[in-house]
């Protein structure tokens, strides 16, 4: 069985600045990169917020970037996927689907989180060619634009409400006959003249040639009433949430509801002590690259210190 000092599990912004800055620190990290290496902005197209990049950048290429930099400093980079863990007691053991076990003084945990989708085959088809799961992330594309925003809940309603001040209008198509956000969301979606509400929709599919061009819905599923009509849209926006790939470590690590990984005030420290989590398996409020990379450095410096101790 293998002994690793700093053990970071999961790549992304996250995982591959904590390689760096635990490299630096002569740490030996070793990283799994997980079911995506370098994360969920592999799949997207151009970044043009992340610094350093002004004239913006492709998302795989800015992580082949970031990793490569954490390959420079000494990282072992490696690509199968933690299936278990035991964080009892240290030093802390993880399993992998390759069939290997190791142990480790300290871990990280970068597995970040996968957005929710309606489970449409168009949704593949088109993503990065108008489909997006963060409006945050993409929304600048569409300035001037008509864009879909699923949902209706307070992220929806937000995503909604920030498109609504790039986009020239905004669809949000909502499942029930009323929105699951509190007042303050709903009257600002309800009151915005960009914004329509589609209550009782559905989508059934997408459409377009190289891009998005529209959107199949159907109104009132299953009812007398039911009715199938198409809209013309440039983006369409997932905002059904985010599920937090956190569940081999939640017998072990305090998560909310929901499985984001709860973390000590201003810290990345979990409560077990040198198991630390960065980026968006911790964090369901920003879920933005650059902020995941601070996390990432917070972490490998919170694992030195650690380490110093042992």
């Amino acid at each position: 069985m293998e002994h690793i000092r700093c053990l970071i599990i999961g790549s992304g912004p996250a995982g591959y600045t904590a390689a760096i800055y635990a490299g630096r620190a002569n740490l030996a990290p070793v990283l799994y990169e997980g079911i995506q290496p370098g994360g969920q902005l592999t799949q997207t197209t151009e970044v043009e917020n992340f610094p350093g990049y002004p004239e913006g950048v492709q998302g795989y290429d800015m992580m082949e970037d970031i990793r490569q930099q954490a390959e420079r400093f000494g990282c072992d980079m490696r690509s199968a996927i933690a299936v278990k863990t035991d964080l009892s007691q240290a030093p802390y053991h993880v399993w992998f689907d390759d069939d290997t076990e190791v142990t480790a003084d300290t871990i990280i945990i970068a597995t970040g989180a996968t957005a929710k989708y309606l489970g449409l085959q168009d949704e593949k088809d088109y993503n990065g060619r108008g489909v997006s799961a963060c409006a945050t992330c993409d929304g600048f594309f569409y300035r001037k634009k008509t864009v879909a925003v699923v949902g209706g809940g307070d992220t929806a309603c937000e995503e909604a409400h920030y498109l609504a001040g790039l986009a020239e209008k905004v669809y949000l198509i909502v499942r029930k006959p009323f929105l699951r956000a509190s007042k303050i969301m709903q009257e600002r979606v309800l009151e915005h003249p960009k914004i329509t509400v589609l209550f009782e929709h559905n989508t059934e599919g997408l459409f377009g040639e190289e891009h998005l061009q529209g959107a199949h819905l159907v109104e009132k599923k299953g009812t007398p009433e039911e009715r199938h009509y198409d809209i013309a849209i440039d983006g369409f926006f997932l905002a059904i949430g985010h599920k937090p790939n956190s569940d081999i470590f939640r017998p072990w690590v305090k998560t909310d509801e929901t499985g984001y990984i709860l973390t000590e005030g201003m810290t990345p420290r979990t409560g077990v002590p040198g198991v630390f989590a960065a980026g968006d398996v911790a964090d369901p409020l920003y879920r933005q690259a650059i902020v995941a990379a601070g996390s990432g450095a917070k972490a490998a410096i919170e694992a030195e210190r650690y380490l110093s101790t042992l």
